[in-house]
């Protein structure tokens, strides 16, 4: 499907298991845990493959193509588990096609080939998407990324798709002017205004296809985020103040590491929360609100997260069991001996619909981060950051995506694979 150049991939050896081994394996075992059925997993899982073309054969014995800042292991895969009290979870996938292209501009060609092909195979349309290929796919793009897709994966072999477009493609200083003149090609002129202050814009997307009510959504960076903080940040109906500030504290734990004030408030100094603000058609203020928490920079270890993601689940009466399952179907390690596995916890809310809790769930295909020890000193500053020295224009700079990024500094290579 991919016919830009890219590097040769290495012929894996008889046995040897592959990033598409690994990455469909996990799928397989996630979809059966929601109850997707078997036919539909498999169509949803070449598709992945399709996506990825020749990487997808890359053997895992090889570091990752490139620096992916889709997941802290340069895992060009991420799952999602979104629950809500009134029905099963779903699950997600989010996919970065064009990972094996070092040059943003290439990754952005492949990216968008894919995308345009899901469009052919689903029959939906990419119009609001070419409506802004010039504003974020540049031929000399910038940044971490350039467009990742992600599917909902539904019951019936249709999912829902969202792609995830790059402000900064133009350089950081010019996403706010790249925001809002996409909300404005888009038909939501008075929505940049609606959106908070922001310490940057990580992400626009678009859901494409099949959706009730298809959605703009805004992805708002917070530096040093307090609750009270959180609680102000939502002008969406439904969302309560009560139930941010609680998912908050929960989510984020003791926030050590952190910073409290002289009044007692505590922030998050490690890496950043995020907020989304989508958009829907008609309306004049955001629609939805989520509220990002990266609960791996604020647990020692994956055992300590599950156990914060089944308290936020169970008091907002949702089933945690499923979400405790899928850890299992991705990874046969203790959790205890790993930090990572559960990048971020999300609290969602759309008008006239129940709140959501969504878990993003790494792959780790290459690499598990391993425990840290929360020490409440060193919250006193911010996290190190890794830099891709061969590649300047793919670094962090405290880039946070929906699901991750930021790198730490120190790894370890625990076995992740079944």
């Amino acid at each position: 499907m991919n016919s830009l150049p890219e590097a040769a991939t290495p012929a894996a050896e008889p046995g040897e298991t592959t990033l598409g081994d690994h990455v469909l394996g996990q799928l397989r075992r996630l979809g059966a845990t929601v109850g997707l059925s078997e036919a539909d997993t498999a169509l949803y899982g070449q598709v992945l493959l399709d996506s990825l073309a020749g990487s997808a054969r890359r053997p895992l014995s090889l570091p990752p193509a490139s620096p992916s800042f889709l997941s802290d292991d340069h895992t060009p895969v991420e799952f999602s588990l979104a629950s809500t009290a009134d029905a099963a979870p779903a699950l997600r996938v989010l996919v970065e096609p064009g990972w094996a292209h070092e040059d943003m501009g290439d990754s952005g060609r492949a990216g968008l080939e894919a995308t345009r092909a899901m469009a052919a195979r689903w029959d939906f349309s990419t119009e609001q998407l070419d409506a802004l290929e010039d504003l974020f796919l540049p031929a000399a793009a910038e940044g971490p990324l350039s467009l990742w897709y992600a599917l909902d994966l539904r019951a019936g072999g249709v999912p829902g798709v969202k792609v995830y477009l790059n402000p900064s493609a133009a350089g950081p200083e010019h996403a706010a002017r790249t925001v809002r003149e996409a909300l404005r090609r888009l038909g939501y002129d008075e929505a940049f205004a609606q959106l908070p202050p922001a310490a940057g814009y990580p992400f626009l997307a678009l859901d494409l296809g099949d959706w009730k009510s298809p959605r703009v959504k805004v992805y708002v960076k917070h530096a040093g985020m307090s609750a009270d903080d959180a609680c102000a940040l939502s002008h969406s109906s439904g969302a309560s103040a009560a139930d941010i500030r609680s998912f908050f504290h929960t989510a984020a734990g003791s926030l050590a590491p952190s910073g409290r004030e002289a009044d007692g408030t505590r922030r998050l100094l490690r890496r950043s929360a995020l907020t989304c603000h989508s958009f829907t058609e008609g309306d004049s203020e955001p629609s939805g609100f989520t509220l990002h928490i990266p609960v791996r920079d604020y647990v020692r270890d994956d055992e300590e997260a599950l156990a914060r993601a089944t308290a936020l689940l169970t008091r907002f009466g949702m089933d945690p069991t499923a979400l405790s399952r899928s850890l299992g179907a991705l990874t046969r390690r203790r959790l205890s001996d790993g930090v990572g596995l559960i990048a971020y916890l999300a609290l969602v809310y759309e008008r006239n619909r129940q709140p959501r809790i969504t878990a993003y769930l790494s792959s780790e295909a290459y690499l598990t981060r391993p425990p840290q020890e929360q020490d409440a000193q060193a919250g006193l500053l911010p996290a190190q950051r890794t830099k891709n020295t061969s590649n300047p224009g793919r670094e962090a700079a405290d880039h946070a995506s929906p699901h991750t990024a930021q790198k730490e500094v120190t790894w370890s290579r625990t076995a992740s694979k079944l």
